[in-house]
């Protein structure tokens, strides 16, 4: 039993529950606990488990750590890992998609009495593993604003037509008239770290800025009506990616077109990857293992969302490959990068989670 020290710094009143009930299901076998306070001590508690079945308390993070060293070593197949979520709702949420129960009691019974289940997963070429699913832009909401939302406040950064990149919402951005406070001559001006400056200057900016706000809202910007209002009125853009995107070497976007984002998800975890990329089964899963909860699909869906909201493209597929300028992408709640080209491959019951019984 290995405890991560986050869980036991955050909530330890679960903790407590959770080790109490381990121990008293353990019975005469009895339970090792483990107190890591590093990651090494982490790694060396792991490696020190003998014939004991790993189980962590913790959030997802700590679980992603299990399996990662247990697939560095190559152990990964053959040794069943369980998992007590203890933390923020946004720091499990990979347990929940992956169908760990989020109370505390039920998840160590679940532990005690649960069925083992093979699950999907995703590797990288660079030795790095995805159980959930990956996406593209990293950013929070996976979506608007590369992952950032067009919220308007003070620490909010929003895309402007005609702004250098992104600025503040709370803040006027640059060559962008009547954003911002009137200059000595009653003139719109705007404030930056060098004090206020006139709308006009420099004239490149502005000519940007004319012409952005020429273009149809559903044209090359593709700002809509929420996202404008969420960033106080004014024409918010959507930024897009230039990537090229294969699955199975199958061209799904080229560097032609930019792309919002894309999603990857492993097997029965359709859906997982971005907000609204699918609900439940997704085409190919014939097996009825669509619900997350079971390996086996083989194939991973991918989904290509355009800019201005164009219909998405979709793919099922054993190989993924993004190329394109240095991106970030976040895998489950990692991210990654700067790359300029990663290929991510299923594999299928590469691993298997404690799950509670069907039925």
């Amino acid at each position: 039993m290995v405890i991560d020290p986050v869980a036991r710094s955050t909530d330890g009143e679960s903790v407590r529950i959770a080790r109490d009930v381990l121990c008293a299901g353990a019975g005469g076998s009895g339970a090792k606990i483990c107190l890591p306070e590093g990651p090494e001590e982490f790694a060396r508690a792991l490696a020190r488990r003998g014939q004991r079945r790993p189980v962590v308390i913790g959030d997802d993070r700590a679980l992603l750590r299990v399996v990662g060293l247990l697939h560095r070593e190559r152990e990964l197949a053959g040794v069943p890992v369980s998992m007590v979520p203890v933390g923020a709702p946004a720091a499990v949420a990979l347990s929940r998609s992956l169908g760990v129960p989020q109370d505390t009691v039920a998840a160590a019974r679940t532990v005690l009495d649960g069925a083992e289940r093979a699950m999907d997963l995703l590797t990288d070429d660079s030795g790095g593993i995805v159980l959930g699913g990956l996406r593209i832009p990293c950013g929070r909401d996976g979506g608007r604003n590369g992952g950032r939302r067009a919220t308007a406040g003070p620490g909010r950064r929003v895309f402007v037509p005609g702004a250098a990149g992104p600025v503040d919402a709370g803040e006027p951005a640059a060559g962008v008239e009547g954003a911002g406070p009137s200059g000595a001559d009653g003139s719109p001006a705007v404030v930056g770290a060098d004090g206020p400056r006139p709308w006009w200057g420099p004239a490149a900016r502005t000519a940007r800025t004319a012409l952005a706000l020429l273009a149809p809202a559903s044209g090359r910007w593709g700002a809509s009506r929420t996202e404008a209002g969420a960033a106080g009125g004014r024409r918010v853009r959507v930024p897009g990616q230039r990537l090229r995107i294969e699955a199975d070497g199958v061209l799904l976007a080229d560097l032609d077109r930019p792309v919002r984002g894309v999603s990857v998800v492993p097997g029965g975890q359709a859906g997982a990857g971005w907000p609204g990329a699918g609900t439940g089964r997704g085409e190919g899963v014939g097996d009825g293992r669509g619900d997350g909860r079971d390996g086996g699909g083989e194939l991973a869906e991918v989904v290509v969302h355009w800019p201005g909201g164009g219909h998405p493209v979709r793919a099922r597929a054993r190989a993924v490959t993004v190329s394109g300028a240095d991106f970030h992408y976040r895998a489950d709640a990692v991210v990654g990068g700067p790359v300029r080209t990663r290929t991510w491959t299923v594999q299928p019951g590469a691993w298997r989670l404690q799950l509670p019984r069907r039925g």
